[in-house]
């Protein structure tokens, strides 16, 4: 590749934030383990559908931030000139349109989630980024993303039939199901909650801030890493551990001193941390289908939360070249 298809590479980069792509997937896998049932074909689906939205929200973001940007970070791909703002719009239209064509591929409620979500993305980066409604719209798209993984998992299985002699079962289903969209929707919350704490503190990264934000951030953290830990198995309490460290520390330190850097670091760190999180998510989930005993449903969960924490120190190593901010 000559020098200057590396700088167009590198710019591209920069733009769609590639450093934090290894934190997307990882909705997807809890959403699954949340809703009981293992890595599928809609898991994959789910996973790619998100992170084609996730790169069309920065694509976006930076489009329409070209002006501030211009203001406060001239080294940004759009006002430098190394990609040109119809570019970005044009790939944060065509990745949008990706991500919904392969959610539609895991069946009409994957497609209607990521729609809302794809809505909540282009809302959030033309109008509501700029108002207090931006890190409630933030969280409410990783919500969002954890559903959509749970969506894809269960539009996969086909509804069995009930039969007169299956119909004694049916209650017991119908408590597990329930049972079953409670774990969702609490990981779901949980990430969101993650989510709408990272968002308040990257309000102010560019500028500087008060220590309340970061500070009420790290309290967040610490109640996410209390719930997370509850289940007291030893990957559970050991994913728990590890999103606590990685978002707390840098945490602690903008609180003690708010400037831009140290600002921008929390952030960072609050981003990376997410893929803990989904491990511990994931090793605590209820359970997975089909699996014959309780041994092999703990074997998926803690597979799936090891393959996530192996991300950690990839993601750690990218954002060394291209941050995730």
């Amino acid at each position: 590749m000559t020098g200057r298809g590396q700088g167009r590479a590198s710019a591209w980069a920069q733009l769609l934030r590639v450093s934090a792509l290894f934190t997307v997937p990882g909705d997807a896998l809890a959403g699954t383990a949340a809703a009981g049932r293992g890595p599928s074909r809609g898991t994959v689906l789910a996973a790619g559908s998100s992170l084609c939205l996730y790169e069309a929200g920065m694509a976006l973001n930076d489009w329409a931030d070209r002006e501030e940007d211009a203001r406060e970070r001239p080294e940004r791909p759009l006002p430098s000139g190394r990609i040109r703002p119809a570019a970005a719009l044009a790939a944060a239209g065509g990745l949008t349109a990706a991500g919904l064509a392969l959610a539609a591929r895991a069946g009409r409620l994957p497609l209607a989630t990521a729609t809302a979500l794809a809505a909540t993305v282009w809302s959030y980066d033309l109008r509501l980024n700029r108002t207090p409604a931006g890190p409630a719209a933030m969280a409410t798209a990783r919500f969002l993303d954890i559903l959509l993984g749970a969506a894809a998992a269960a539009g996969t299985t086909a509804p069995r039939p009930l039969s007169s002699a299956a119909a004694p079962r049916a209650r017991e289903r119908r408590a597990r199901d329930a049972s079953r969209a409670r774990d969702v929707w609490g990981a779901a919350a949980l990430m969101g909650g993650h989510t709408l704490a990272v968002t308040a503190v990257s309000r102010r990264e560019a500028q500087g801030g008060a220590p309340g934000v970061p500070l009420a951030a790290l309290g967040a953290v610490g109640a996410i890493a209390a719930c997370t830990a509850r289940r007291r198995t030893p990957l559970t309490l050991a994913a728990s551990a590890v999103y606590a460290a990685t978002a707390a520390r840098p945490l602690l330190h903008a609180a003690l001193n708010p400037s831009p850097p140290l600002l921008q670091r929390a952030v960072g760190g609050g981003i990376r941390a997410m893929i803990p999180l989904q491990a511990a998510l994931s090793a605590g989930a209820g359970g997975v289908r089909p699996a014959a005993s309780d041994g092999e449903r703990g074997t998926g969960r803690e597979l799936t939360a090891a393959a996530l924490l192996a991300l950690l120190p990839l993601a750690r190593r990218m954002s060394r070249k291209v941050s995730p901010t």
